[in-house]
């Protein structure tokens, strides 16, 4: 399976032929490969497309859809897999409610990719014989599509179980949505990200979220104190839950996304259940997932702070401008948390924002120093 240099498929034919076939509703989380499909949806057929919050939630959904007679499809990068072994296995193939994989393949063997995709690549396909998914390449002729979905249908409708398609990368053209208003007045996440890391001071340990988060942490503010999580979306605060327990003596930052801390709301409550003291919780919002072409996530319509605070967080915010900010991060640390604080942001960043220079092992050691000096 390889990159198609100028066979990419229109993203809005893939979409009319999966709902022609009758394929639907679409339930996911963003992937580059995947987010034209992503973004036509939205705009196309926003009632049939649900921006779930984890892959695992998605696949659940699905198979209620299953349930009162629809063929649903999930849109999935294999990263996300890792969510979705569980209720593909006990139960999709328990209950024999089959629906229709859109995996993406990043880390594909032989082809150069960052350090987090590399071994779930290697283990894509193997992962899903191993769950007795059947799993074919995406069409590589929008021709073949509709044939490869009867034969999905066909497979589907005989066991009862799960089927893949497996998306490479340059297998859909982008495609333009289009213009989304921005508030103005808000400031972009790096001018946010300056203003939280100024404001927590140089000793604070600083866990940044995967993604242009700790792209842009690391471009313009790297220290040994800063840890920047690759891949493992949702993850940072819990990392930095574990960082704050036990370095009690240290002021601990983490610098969140709302598609990120949505895709793991369950930490909210298990930081507001422990109360470590020295945590600081910044969610950076932009209502999107931004690094996959910007389609919508549900944040929109959540209180995160009456989240943290029903959770126990001693102290919440919601601000959207440097000053507030600065006074929010100011108010909280010289009390006990753990504190919260949402940041609404607008969506943007540098079109030359590169990849974090500082190997994943290497920043792991140095902050594991940093912690203890």
């Amino acid at each position: 399976m390889t990159v198609r240099p100028g066979g990419a498929l229109d993203a809005v034919a893939v979409t009319d032929t999966l709902v022609t076939a009758g394929f639907g509703p679409f339930a996911g989380v963003p992937c580059s490969y995947l987010g034209p499909l992503i973004s036509v949806l939205q705009d196309k057929y926003p009632e049939s497309y649900l921006a779930a919050a984890n892959e695992g939630e998605a696949v659940a959904v699905s198979a209620g859809a299953q349930l009162t007679g629809r063929r649903p499809v999930v849109i999935l990068q294999n990263s996300g897999l890792g969510n979705a072994v569980n209720p593909l296995t006990s139960l999709c193939h328990t209950l024999r409610l089959p629906v229709l994989l859109l995996i993406t393949w990043r880390g594909e063997p032989g082809r150069p990719d960052e350090p987090q995709h590399r071994l779930m690549g290697n283990i894509t396909l193997d992962l899903l014989t191993a769950m007795e998914i059947r799993h074919e390449s995406f069409p590589r002729h929008l021709v073949d599509l509709g044939s490869a979905l009867a034969q999905a249908a066909a497979h589907m409708d005989a066991t009862g179980l799960p089927y893949a398609l497996v998306v490479p990368k340059g297998a859909l053209a982008p495609y333009s949505r289009p213009p989304q208003p921005a508030p103005s007045a808000r400031m972009f996440r790096e001018e946010a990200i300056a203003e939280g890391v100024r404001a927590a001071g140089g000793d604070a340990l600083v866990v940044a979220t995967t993604g242009k988060t700790a792209r842009e942490l690391e471009r313009d503010w790297d220290r040994p104190g800063n840890l920047y999580v690759v891949g493992s979306m949702g993850c940072a605060s819990s990392i930095g839950l574990g960082v704050a327990i036990n370095a009690p003596g240290r002021s601990v930052v983490v610098l969140d996304g709302d598609g990120a801390a949505l895709m793991r709301l369950e930490a909210i409550a298990t930081i507001g259940t422990r109360a470590p003291s020295n945590l600081l919780h910044l969610v950076l919002d932009n209502e999107a997932y931004e690094s996959t072409g910007a389609q919508s996530t549900i944040s929109a319509g959540v209180d995160f702070c009456a989240v943290a605070a029903a959770c126990g967080y001693r102290t919440t915010a919601d601000v959207a401008s440097g000053e507030s900010l600065r006074a929010a991060v100011a108010r909280a640390l010289p009390t006990d948390g753990p504190h919260f604080v949402r940041v609404r942001i607008r969506a943007g960043s540098d079109p030359a924002l590169g990849r974090p220079g500082l190997a994943p092992p290497d920043a792991a050691a140095r902050f594991r120093t940093a912690v203890s000096s």
